[in-house]
């Protein structure tokens, strides 16, 4: 049974930084992309980077491309989710997915089949 382990959320202020972790397990982690997501308040569930299962490909939404870095470790079956210069809009809960292959990565929540109970970020103005 995979499960998955969310840990790192918490206050910050505007401009601060915050280290996510999310760790796996149940199936060999190096086999899957590993995604995150978050959830404002009122929002729908957004796609915010994902890392392939070698971590040798990322991709980043938009709105936080240049602020947040993905890395994984399969050594350790984690990824983490570095998070610079925060903004009160990147207030949410933040969730961590297990993708269906390793590779291509992709935006869609289709394409993960395992998630984590979530890790709530809040970043004060």
């Amino acid at each position: 049974q995979v499960q998955l382990v969310e840990s790192g959320g918490g206050l910050v202020q505007t401009g601060g930084s915050l280290r996510l972790s999310c760790t796996a397990s149940g199936r060999t982690f190096s086999n899957y992309a590993m995604g995150w997501f978050r959830q404002a308040p009122g929002k729908e569930r957004e796609f915010v980077a994902a890392i392939s299962g070698s971590g040798g490909s990322t991709l980043y939404a938009d709105s936080v491309k240049g602020r947040f870095t993905i890395s994984r470790d399969n050594a350790k079956n984690t990824v983490a989710l570095r998070m610079d210069s925060l903004k009160p809009e990147d207030t949410a809960v933040y969730y961590c997915a297990e993708g269906v292959i390793a590779f291509p990565i992709g935006v869609a929540e289709m394409m993960y089949d395992y998630w984590g109970q979530g890790t709530l970020v809040t970043v004060s103005s």
